[in-house]
């Protein structure tokens, strides 16, 4: 315990005095052994008994796998295999798989907050008929959904495959959040559904205007992980999603003048997660 405590005081006093560049989570090339589970909150926390998504299957790839970050809980791990065998069977395309998290979660250095316990990840919404070969796996161009500038959807680039694919995914129990772009929350909100209960799960975020987040609820059992509070009842479709529109320049208020804020320092991670860390084997240098 003391060498926990230890290790909590080195890594927030490296975080506060900004020596710290890279996450020491980024550094450790295997999951730990044993059972698996996820420890903390999605965007403070980390996981235990990784299992590795086949980097393809039975209608998915996973991209740019070099990064390595095609690790998840379990759970995640089949849910990504039940939803494009499902996707398969109704000709939706090729799931691209993006990140996940790494070999034992934890804090990104950059690009995400979240996808620290496994359950989080990323599916682009570029649809492809054939798997792509390895070289196009490397460096695979996003396909915008959305212009942003105009705030409106990308008539040419989103259709039927990308509605069903997201409705197929936040209809499943084990989801807890989908992330998307306001207007690609728009267009679901559109459509006439018989069932429109999953469009609660259905969240409005930025940067999602070309690939949507899956977010899983904690596995039964991980009495160590910690639940998002759950969305606001309804469907998310009226003045919460028109918040979201930017207002004329007309209507913007007068910028004031924008004072540096310090950067904020995240939480230490559980102490169950350091642990972890601890035991990494990370690799040199």
């Amino acid at each position: 315990m003391k060498r926990v405590i230890e290790g909590m005081a080195i890594i927030a006093l490296m975080l506060c005095s900004g020596a710290v560049t890279a996450s020491p989570w980024e550094s450790v090339e295997a999951p730990s052994r044993g059972s698996s589970e996820s420890i903390g909150s999605y965007s403070n926390g980390c996981l235990a008994g990784a299992q590795s998504l086949p980097l393809a299957g039975d209608g998915y790839q996973v991209m740019r796998s070099y990064r390595g970050r095609y690790y998840g809980h379990p759970d995640m791990i089949q849910f990504l295999t039940d939803l494009s065998q499902k996707a398969n069977k109704l000709a939706l395309g090729q799931l691209l798989v993006g990140d996940i998290a790494m070999p034992r979660g934890g804090r990104f250095s950059s690009g995400h907050a979240s996808h620290q316990t496994g359950l989080d990840a990323d599916i682009w919404l570029k649809v492809v008929d054939k798997p792509l070969s390895d070289d196009e796996l490397i460096d695979v161009q996003p396909l915008p959904m959305v212009h942003l500038k105009q705030y409106k959807i990308n008539k040419k680039n989103w259709g039927e495959s990308q509605v069903l694919m997201i409705q197929l995914a936040a209809a499943d129990e084990r989801v807890a959040r989908i992330f998307v772009h306001p207007v690609i929350k728009e267009q679901l909100c559109a459509r006439e559904w018989t069932e429109r209960d999953w469009l609660r799960k259905v969240r409005p975020w930025w940067g999602h205007y070309y690939h949507f987040h899956v977010r899983l609820n904690c596995p039964e059992g991980d009495s160590s992980c910690k639940e998002q509070a759950e969305p606001p009842e309804g469907d998310g479709c009226g003045a919460e999603l028109a918040s979201w529109k930017p207002k004329p320049k007309s209507e913007q208020k007068p910028k004031k003048k924008v004072v540096k804020a310090k950067k904020k320092v995240p939480p230490p991670p559980p102490a169950q997660c350091l642990v972890l860390l601890e035991g990494s084997g990370k690799k040199d240098g």
